[in-house]
Formats: structure tokens, C-alpha cells, sequence
């Protein structure tokens, strides 16, 4: 009867250490699914998103977003596309309902948000949506260009330094 207790007992704490790892898991697995790099252009990140777009990551996407420009008072966010195609797209009737959702929620905090990479095909899926205040997002063709944008809108200019 305690031998079956004992094993019972090592039984029940396996299961929490495992509870525990997969925990851990699902942390990082958000972490990575929207890294966030700081930017040469001071309080400004970049998020190259990447992998299979479902709702469900897109939430999980914007939700990191928002609570890593809250905490680092971040007040422009680059959001590059440039690595997601059609096939990566799980949903693609509400694709630009989404990309139209992420850009709203930024711009509530107060927040900039400039996309770049978007390709023809990705274009067509969003215009085909229907969603119509996306038009009034900015939108480059490259990260270089939207980093020059800002870099120009805030005086900013590169300089070679002389050896």
C-alpha cells in the first residue's frame, strides 16, 4: 500500500515537472513566433514576422507587440512581411482584417507603425479583403526604405566615418 503511495506520489510530481517544461515551451515558442529587434533609430523595433499566419497567431502576435512597446516606450513599430507568403497564410479571406486589426491596435497605444515587405501576392490578398482604412497605413517596399523614412522624418543621417 505505500510502495502504490510512493509511486503515486513520483507519478504526480513527474506530471507537474512536465506541466512545468511545456510552460516553458509555449513561452519561448511566443517569444520566437514575433522576434522583436531593436533599431538603429532610437525607440523604434522591428518584428520580422515569419512561419504560418492563423488567427490565432496573430493574436498571440499583436498581444507581444503591445506589451513589448508598453514596457520599452517604443513609439514606432516596423512590421516586415517580407518572409510570408500565400502559403503561409492559413486564413487568407481575413488576412487584411488581421494586418487592419494589428495596425489599429498599435496605433491606439499612440504608436507608428510602418509595414514593409509586403509582396504583389500578399497586396492582392489584403486589397481583396475589403478592408479599406489599411490604404491610409504606411506601407515600403523594404525595411532600408521605411529606416530611411524615419531617419529623414527625425533629421537623422548616416555618416561615413573617415579612417
Amino acid at each position: 500500500m505505500s510502495n502504490e503511495r510512493t509511486q503515486i506520489q513520483e507519478l504526480k510530481e513527474e506530471i507537474a515537472q512536465l506541466k512545468k517544461q511545456l510552460e516553458e515551451s509555449e513561452e519561448l515558442i511566443r517569444d520566437i513566433s514575433a522576434p522583436i529587434i531593436p533599431s538603429i533609430v532610437p525607440e523604434t523595433i522591428l518584428v520580422p514576422i515569419t512561419g504560418r499566419l492563423s488567427p490565432e497567431r496573430f493574436d498571440m502576435i499583436i498581444t507581444r507587440i503591445l506589451n513589448v512597446s508598453y514596457q520599452e516606450e517604443i513609439n514606432t513599430i516596423i512590421i516586415d512581411f517580407s518572409a510570408i507568403s500565400e502559403k503561409d497564410i492559413c486564413e487568407m479571406d481575413v488576412f487584411g482584417t488581421y494586418v487592419d486589426n494589428l495596425a489599429k491596435a498599435i496605433s491606439l497605444m499612440g504608436i507608428e507603425v510602418l509595414f514593409v515587405g509586403f509582396t504583389p501576392s500578399l497586396t492582392q490578398i489584403i486589397v481583396n479583403s475589403g478592408v479599406q482604412q489599411i490604404l491610409e497605413v504606411k506601407s515600403f517596399l523594404s525595411f532600408k526604405t521605411a529606416l530611411q523614412y524615419l531617419m529623414n522624418q527625425r533629421g537623422m543621417k548616416f555618416q561615413h566615418i573617415k579612417e
